[in-house]
């Protein structure tokens, strides 16, 4: 079995059939479609789905958030009440710029909406602390999930291209796997910023690697052009 640098959209309908309870199902789904980290899927609750407007609330519970005064440029705390540079007041524009980047909202597709209808009509979600989590299980549980489901599907390990080290599949890869899908699938300016609104990137570098990642299609294809019977083989 070849290793390889992504997950395809065929890996994952494996992955998910080899799931054999609803939870694990939902959990991979949401992962590939929503694009978002274990902790922000971990987080989900109930209330943060509108199955009625098809979307779901994402908690960006990455806490380095980095805030500067509008006016001089200085970084900011988030406690933040006046720059301590030039005096500035800024506690309302560090207030709305942290609940900006705390949170977005992703529209949700037809099949991850299929499932978590009866997901939740199910009494799947778990109660904890006043809260209905979607999932009610720590991120370890989770990684060990993906990774005994792609054991099970019988999906090749990952290769990452610049350490050439080999990783086990994982949440994490099913997060790349929807972005490199996406920028196959529009690899224009504005998709690739759309891209990173949906993926909480603060940088649009991090977006752009999978632009990279995505081009392997390309070397690939030119490749083979100079394989077998190529213009130096006829000569």
């Amino acid at each position: 079995m070849t290793n390889k640098s992504y997950l395809e959209p065929q890996d994952i309908d494996c992955l998910t059939d080899a799931a054999d309870n609803l939870r694990d199902k939902l959990l991979a789904t949401a992962l590939f479609h929503l694009g978002c980290r274990v902790s922000e899927a971990l987080g989900i609750t109930v209330d943060d789905i509108d199955l009625d407007n098809r979307t779901v609330t994402i908690k960006h519970l990455k806490s380095r958030i980095k805030l500067k005064c509008s006016k001089c440029g200085t970084g900011l705390g988030l406690a933040t009440v006046f720059c301590p540079k030039c005096g500035d007041k800024v506690e309302a524009a560090v207030k709305e710029l942290r609940e900006h980047r705390r949170q977005r909202v992703l529209p949700l597709d037809d099949e991850l909406v299929t499932l978590l209808r009866v997901y939740i009509s199910k009494g799947g979600p778990v109660s904890r602390n006043g809260k209905r989590l979607l999932f009610g299980i720590n991120r370890h549980r989770a990684w060990q999930v993906i990774k005994n489901l792609a054991e099970k599907a019988r999906l090749p390990r990952i290769v990452n291209n610049e350490s050439g080290k080999v990783h086990y599949v994982s949440p994490h890869k099913l997060r790349d796997a929807f972005a490199v899908y996406a920028v196959k699938h529009n690899d224009t300016g504005d998709g690739l910023r759309m891209l990173q609104e949906h993926l909480g990137h603060q940088s649009f570098n991090t977006t752009a690697r999978y632009r990279k990642v995505a081009g392997e299609e390309h070397r690939r294809w030119y490749d083979d052009l100079w394989k077998g019977d190529g213009p130096n083989k006829a000569k």
